[in-house]
């Protein structure tokens, strides 16, 4: 049985704090009530705590229970105006449907998609079930989430989705070793890339801000596990190292409120992520209505 959601407030109730409390983006000074998917551990926990110090509500979504009674009560202690803690598999409909419901509560103002599952592996290799997991949490929860949150936003004066992706989505053909295998998660990743460039496309004009994160290597506990099962015991990091999951989250909510789309944090040359826009406009010259001459070498 799913545990049912739990409150935790710093005076008064949670529910009423969440309700009561004005619009914001992460840098505002009017911080509203967030959602933060995968917040156990790792990138998750650093958003959570962050925000909290920032007073803002959380609604704090991860599989093991435990964990999350652990950071609701830092997050209070951290300033948060209150916390909600909701245990759900997103790789569950089920489970998935109660995240997508609080999402679309009029309270929300920040939505941010950070629960992923690797499922590495060669691709003939691995079990598709897995495989199958990893799209739903990595891409069908991720644009559902989205879209639950989004259509209310602008009535209430703005609000901000972040969505945490990877640079392996844009590995591409590079061999493993040492990257990982990743056809299905570094797919996933792209998804998240493209989704959210053509979403703030879209909205812009709005006052809607969305961001997709790309880290390279972290310092969590991600590669310990395909993403199947939770990661048991207490909170750990893998011995590749990384960089440290609050400089991702520091860079993250920085570039969100300078308007960034796309925030590579560990990136130096800021115009790099400008360039495979300006590559894709000559793709795009392929789009006419006759064959390219190069084409029909073959015959």
């Amino acid at each position: 049985m799913t545990p049912p959601p739990r409150l935790f407030d710093a005076g008064g109730t949670a529910a009423a704090a969440f309700r009561s409390r004005p619009a914001g983006t992460p840098n505002d000074n009017t911080p509203g009530t967030a959602v933060v998917t995968g917040a156990s551990s790792g990138i998750g926990w650093e958003y959570a705590t962050r925000l909290a110090a920032r007073g803002w509500g959380l609604v704090l979504v991860a599989r093991r229970a435990e964990r999350l009674d652990v950071l609701g009560k830092e997050a209070l202690k951290e300033g948060a105006a209150g916390v909600e803690t909701l245990v759900a598999d997103l790789g569950s409909p089920e489970d998935l449907s109660r995240v997508v419901e609080r999402a679309a509560g009029d309270d929300i103002d920040l939505v941010v998609s950070n629960a992923g599952i690797n499922g590495y592996g060669p691709f003939s290799e691995v079990d598709a079930g897995l495989l199958t997991r990893v799209l739903n949490v990595n891409v069908v929860a991720l644009t559902a989430l989205t879209r639950a949150a989004v259509p209310g936003m602008p009535a209430r004066g703005g609000g901000a989705v972040i969505n945490v992706a990877s640079l392996l989505a844009f590995a591409g053909d590079l061999p493993p070793d040492p990257l990982p295998r990743r056809a299905v998660y570094a797919g996933s990743k792209g998804y998240a890339v493209t989704f959210t460039r053509t979403l703030a496309a879209e909205l812009a004009g709005t006052p809607l801000r969305v961001q997709v994160v790309c880290p390279g290597l972290t310092a969590t506990e991600f590669h310990l596990g395909a993403g199947d099962t939770p990661v048991s015991g207490e909170r750990r990091v893998h011995d590749e190292g990384g960089m440290p999951a609050a400089d991702v989250v520091t860079a993250s909510l920085a570039g969100l409120g300078a308007g960034e789309v796309v925030c590579v944090p560990g990136l130096t040359d800021a115009e790099a992520v400008a360039r495979p826009a300006e590559a894709e406009l000559g793709l795009r010259a392929g789009s006419g209505s006759r064959m390219a001459p190069r084409s029909s070498h073959g015959e």
